[in-house]
């Protein structure tokens, strides 16, 4: 009989041009993909923790915080494969061994800085059925520009000639660190976010993803200093 579950998944493949092996290299002594697996085991409401990787050294490193494995394929690995594709494919793989998810957590391991309080946050904005998807992000209070083909500016969130206060512009940004949806939606659109879209406001340093290994350095510092 199938199971109905929330799943939360964390895609780490273990390709990095930027940092080698990113997804378990130490950060402040423990492995960069522990802090994911622990957000998420702390998590209440969720009832499995799934690592999809195609790496047997991140498979062993997350097998001993925790979580469960299940290996991707190489096709769904490379520079190009998608995080739908490696959600998709666990949401696949666990149904076929007879469990059901009703909704899937999206953790990216690169947003180490989180609160557990977080994860249980942005998912109680779909449980709750006022959402039909969340993700996390942070308040942005900056004045943004584009430029055309002829290199053209024009301001996309303010008049220059009626300037406003930096704290009235009321903006969000991604940070990448949690995303939320219906495994149905997941399944049928191919796309995380759907339908009503809630968000969840976090800190202003959880706006940094580590890709190099500068930003290695930065998350580090701002963990030691919380």
């Amino acid at each position: 009989m199938e199971k109905n579950e929330v799943i939360a998944i964390i895609p780490a493949r273990g390709g990095s041009k930027g940092v080698p092996k990113k997804n378990i290299k130490p950060l402040n002594n423990k492995p960069l993909i522990a802090y994911s697996i622990e957000h998420a085991l702390a998590t209440e409401k969720v009832d499995k923790v799934i690592v999809s990787t195609d790496c047997d050294e991140i498979a062993q490193v997350s097998l001993q915080y925790g979580a469960e494995v299940i290996k991707r394929p190489e096709d769904i690995s490379g520079d190009f494969a998608s995080s739908e594709d490696a959600l998709i494919h666990t949401v696949q793989e666990l149904e076929a061994n007879g469990v059901k998810a009703s909704h899937v957590v999206f953790l990216q391991c690169t947003s180490p800085i989180r609160k557990n309080s977080d994860v249980a946050d942005c998912l109680e904005l779909v449980l709750s059925g006022n959402f039909d998807s969340a993700l996390s992000v942070v308040e942005n209070h900056k004045f943004l520009w584009r430029t055309d083909e002829n290199g053209l500016a024009t301001p996309v969130n303010y008049d220059p000639h009626n300037r406003k206060m930096r704290q009235e512009i009321h903006e969000y940004q991604e940070n990448g660190s949690i995303y939320i949806m219906k495994t149905e939606d997941l399944l049928s659109t191919k796309c995380r976010l759907n339908g009503k879209v809630g968000v969840h406001i976090m800190e202003e340093e959880t706006g940094y993803e580590i890709d190099t290994p500068v930003d290695f350095k930065i998350i580090e510092e701002l963990m030691s200093n919380k």
